[in-house]
């Protein structure tokens, strides 16, 4: 399976790495090695992840390091990583609507 990142997720590990890196950038950037290396893992094993509480598709699923949710679908041919956030934010429907 091939891995995709939205724009989103994209935009979101830049967020978070650029906000560890204000007081150690040397652990955002184990951060971000960590997220990449987690979502690689992905491709061997897609559902590793849990289901999303939010909703009630069996398709998006969420791996959790650390504090933070990586939420992914689950498509035919690839996974689609579309969101990254922390564990007390609220997740909006709209980031991972499908």
């Amino acid at each position: 399976m091939k891995v995709f990142w939205s724009p989103l997720a994209v935009e979101r590990v830049t967020e978070i790495a650029q906000y560890i890196a204000r007081d150690n950038p040397a652990a955002a950037e184990v951060w971000v090695n960590t997220i990449f290396s987690k979502v690689g893992d992905l491709k061997a094993f897609p559902e590793s992840g849990r289901l999303v509480p939010e909703t009630n598709n069996h398709s998006i699923r969420e791996l959790i390091y650390g504090n933070y949710r990586i939420i992914y679908r689950i498509e035919k041919k690839r996974i689609s990583i579309l969101t990254v956030r922390h564990g007390k934010q609220m997740l909006p429907v709209d980031e991972i609507a499908t």
